[in-house]
């Protein structure tokens, strides 16, 4: 299947209407339509006069209580965001996730009001989905995109149960999102017994749009999304809040559906909020980079789950475990995985306890020690093996990290290698080692936060290095929010848990944070309805934290842990009530993002289809470090360069402010003027950064950041500087 971009509908229409199946009109922002293509139709189409561009359907990935509370986000703070932005009242987030499960209590309609004239969306029926379940004031639209996904995979049958043809959510991921930004008030929410509290979403009074662009049965496709961009734009959203994506290598901007169907919602004052990705922690990982989109990395929040390991000489061994089920009371012997190795199977594939790697007599009845290696790295393949096998339970040995990968309903423990190397050595000095596991706890409050997540991407963006990629970080890890009670587990069927629905789960990943970040720019835009996306990003940038609450810097997990930087979470972690009043703004018109893809090299014929506006750019380089975000990133300083900012005083009208630098290391630095003056005539004012590298060297990145200050308000946005020799040998490296 293929998306093309044309000129002239109606004539070129005549000439191949009849020659293809047209699954999708585009009309709000490009003209264009999706078509069933093979390769040899596409090559002799892209020849047709009037055809632009054929681009071919890509298929996207989904990136998967206290987190409000943590982030001080609570309507105890009189002053804070959330009282005075009325907990998103006026505001409509429309999500593209998997649907949405309208009986969720936290879909109550409660005091809401009624939704605004403004709104032309429709309550699209299906599979157990009609009008009532939207036809209330909370969700005030739904619809759902399949065509796509069919040209590619064929027809999908809601007959075995596993979908719905229809906005209902099979998988729980868009219920989870959904409820997360907007999600209201309800209490004694909890997961299995864990986290157990009062569940809400960010902006509680917002409205919901939901845009079902992915299936149960395999991912999203970039035509139905783009067909769901188009409708939410002319439906009348504010937000779109989308926790998807594919993995690199990254489209062009000018081929990707998420890139081209967002600039023409930023286009319209719409802001547009991705995730960045979960193939962290490795670098260059990071997408959804396109600069008028803001993309969220993932942090952790001060709350935990212990579950504490008893050995039979009655030391104990702390670890993480989602269990609450039956079982764990008693006693029972112990095996590492590499001792029971099946025949023929190396001590590697058995240690990781890999799939059918396990001698099942020898497993039977046994917890079973499981270390992670290079090849199986999960603690639910482990867990699954064990019970294939009818063990007893696992205790997975991995690199640390605040995320529960295991599973809640077998008797499962996640331990680091320290904890899983000392219980390798209790089993070598015991004749017989038991263990017993108790029941997980929720604690909060002791543990250092936020952290970067070890899956979060990570920077710097591999397509347009000069834009820094992520933007901001958000609660990601271990979140609690509502769940579809079809979506039950499907990986494993333990004796010791009934399978019984659930209504709220917790889950971790980029496409957790990202509706953080929608939820709190639906506070934003309660509060600045005349702020653009880039105003709103900018607020969230330049007063976002780099240090945990107890004033230390913040740190990414990783292999090694280490400090955090800019390409761990961009301008840092989220501060919701100091964006309220950031002072100043880095703002930026969508021609500016034209002159940027000119900038990029892109050909005016592909620019102009993707914009569908003509602006007089010149294709120079320099537009790309002069773009003005709330970040400055040279991928490529060799010896001396100038780059220049413009900032728009937000704050009280008469306001003076002064520059402060962090230089990277091995870079001077220096601010012309150094000193803002703003008054009722000048509400703008541009400055100038120029840099000088002290080495003649070629570098890593080095990171430092610049401040505004004015005696109440730090304006800080990250610089991010890699040093290169001018030499060809050097210039791609």
């Amino acid at each position: 299947m293929f998306i093309l971009y044309i000129w002239g509908r109606d004539t070129l229409m005549s000439q191949i209407y009849w020659k293809i199946l047209i699954i999708r009109f585009f009309q709000t922002f490009l003209e264009g339509f999706a078509a069933v293509l093979s390769q040899s139709q596409a090559k002799l189409i892209a020849d047709v006069p009037g055809v632009v561009h054929v681009v071919p359907n890509r298929i996207l990935n989904l990136h998967t209580t206290r987190s409000w509370d943590f982030l001080q986000v609570k309507p105890q703070i009189v002053d804070g965001i959330l009282s005075e932005g009325h907990s998103g009242l006026g505001t409509i987030i429309g999500v593209m996730d998997t649907g949405i499960w309208p009986e969720s209590e936290s879909f109550r309609d409660d005091g809401m009001g009624k939704f605004p004239s403004r709104w032309k969306g429709i309550c699209q029926e299906g599979n157990r989905f009609n009008r009532s379940h939207c036809n209330s004031r909370k969700i005030i639209g739904a619809r759902w995109y399949i065509k796509g996904y069919e040209a590619e995979f064929g027809k999908l049958s809601p007959s075995d149960g596993v979908e719905f043809l229809s906005p209902r959510d099979a998988v729980g991921h868009g219920t989870h999102t959904s409820s997360t930004a907007s999600g209201a008030e309800v209490k004694n929410a909890n997961f299995r017994g864990l986290a157990q509290g009062i569940a809400r979403g960010g902006a509680p009074s917002s409205w919901l749009a939901i845009y079902k662009v992915c299936w149960a049965t395999g991912g999203c496709s970039s035509a139905d999304l783009l067909a769901a961009i188009d409708d939410a734009i002319f439906d009348g959203v504010d937000i779109i809040s989308a926790s998807l994506g594919s993995p690199p290598p990254l489209s062009t901007y000018v081929d990707d559906a998420l890139a081209i169907g967002s600039f023409h919602a930023v286009a319209r004052g719409i802001s547009v909020v991705c995730s960045a990705g979960n193939t962290g922690p490795y670098p260059q990982t990071v997408i959804n980079t396109a600069p008028w989109v803001m993309t969220v990395a993932a942090s952790t929040i001060d709350r935990d789950f212990p579950a504490v390991i008893t050995l039979g000489n009655n030391q104990t061994v702390v670890g993480q475990s989602f269990y609450t089920g039956r079982g764990l009371n008693k006693f029972h012997p112990i095996v590492y995985g590499a001792d029971i190795a099946a025949t023929n199977i190396d001590g590697t594939s058995a240690g990781s306890c890999d799939l059918e790697t396990l001698n099942a007599t020898l497993a039977r009845g046994k917890v079973i020690l499981c270390f992670q290696s290079r090849w199986q790295r999960s603690a639910a393949i482990a867990s699954k093996s064990v019970l294939e096998l009818k063990g007893a339970g696992v205790i997975f040995a991995q690199f640390p990290t605040k995320d529960v990968s295991c599973p809640w309903s077998f008797p499962s423990v996640q331990v680091d290698f320290e904890a899983g190397t000392s219980l390798l050595t209790y089993m070598a000095a015991s004749r017989k080692p038991v263990v017993k596991f108790s029941f997980s706890k929720t604690v909060i409050g002791q543990q250092l936060a936020p952290e970067i997540a070890y899956f979060s991407s990570r920077g710097p963006s591999s397509l347009s290095p000069s834009v820094l990629k992520p933007d901001i970080a958000a609660p990601g890890v271990d979140i609690l929010a509502s769940w579809s009670p079809a979506a039950s587990s499907k990986l494993l069927n333990s004796p010791q848990t009934k399978a019984s629905p659930f209504n709220f789960k917790l889950d971790s990943g980029t496409s957790m944070a990202c509706p953080h970040i929608s939820g709190i720019v639906a506070l934003l835009k309660g509060i600045h309805p005349k702020w653009s996306p880039a105003a709103i990003k900018s607020a969230l940038v330049t007063t976002a934290s780099m240090k945990d609450e107890y004033g230390q810097n913040t740190v990414a997990e990783g292999a090694p842990h280490k400090q955090a930087d800019p390409f761990d979470y961009g301008g840092g972690n989220v501060d919701p009530n100091k964006a309220l009043d950031p002072g100043l703004i880095y703002d930026i018109k969508p021609s500016d993002y034209v002159c940027f893809l000119y900038a990029m090299g892109y050909n005016s014929t592909a620019i102009g289809l993707m914009t569908r506006v003509h602006t007089p750019c010149h294709k120079s380089v320099k537009f790309l470090r002069n773009l003005n975000l709330p970040s400055i990133t040279l991928p490529e300083l060799k010896q001396r360069m100038t780059v220049s900012r413009t900032v728009t005083n937000v704050g009280p009208v008469n306001s003076i402010y002064v520059a402060r630098i962090q230089a990277p290391a091995g870079i001077d630095v220096s601010v012309e003027p150094w000193i803002l003056t703003f008054n009722s005539t000048t509400k703008k004012l541009k400055f100038k950064v120029t840099f000088c590298s002290q080495l003649k060297v070629q570098g890593r990145y080095s990171f430092g950041n610049l401040y505004w200050e004015d005696g109440i308000h730090v304006v800080r946005i990250p610089v991010v500087v890699r040093i290169v020799i001018n030499n060809h040998l050097y210039s791609e490296t």
